[in-house]
C-alpha cells in the first residue's frame, strides 16, 4: 500500500521540476501549458496566459488521443508544462502524462510562483 507522499516522491523522480523564471522564457515559443487545478482555483486567481484548462483528474481523458476529450494540443512529442497551486498536483499530472508516453514534461511548479517570476497571466 502507497501513501500520498510515495505517490508524490516516485512523481517528483519522473517528472522535471523546473523553475518558474525558466519556463516564463519558454512560454510562447514551443511549449503547451496546462493548469491542473479545479475551475474554482483558477477563477480565484487566474492563469498562465494561453494556458489549457485541464483539471488533474481529467487528464488522462484529455491526453489520450483515441477518446473524444482529447485536446489535440497534447501531442505525445510536445513539450508540456504543468502548473497547479504548489507543485503537487503538477507533478502527479505529468507522471501520468509520461506513462501515457508523453516524451518531454516539466513540473513549473505553482502560479503563484509563475505570477513572481513574472509570467504573463489571464484572469481565470
Amino acid at each position: 500500500m502507497k501513501t500520498a507522499t510515495q505517490f508524490l516522491d516516485d512523481a517528483n523522480a519522473i517528472v522535471e521540476r523546473i523553475p518558474s523564471d525558466v519556463a516564463v522564457r519558454h512560454h510562447g515559443e514551443d511549449g503547451v501549458f496546462v493548469d491542473v487545478r479545479d475551475s474554482a482555483d483558477i477563477a480565484a486567481s487566474g492563469t498562465i496566459q494561453g494556458a489549457l484548462r485541464i483539471p488533474r483528474g481529467f487528464i488522462e481523458f484529455a491526453a489520450d488521443s483515441e477518446l473524444p476529450y482529447h485536446n489535440e494540443a497534447l501531442k505525445k512529442d510536445a513539450r508540456i508544462y504543468l502548473v497547479c497551486g504548489l507543485g503537487g498536483q503538477a507533478a502527479l499530472a505529468g507522471k501520468t502524462l509520461k506513462d501515457m508516453g508523453f516524451e518531454t514534461v516539466f513540473n513549473v511548479g505553482g502560479f503563484k510562483d509563475w505570477k513572481e517570476a513574472g509570467g504573463p497571466v489571464e484572469p481565470g
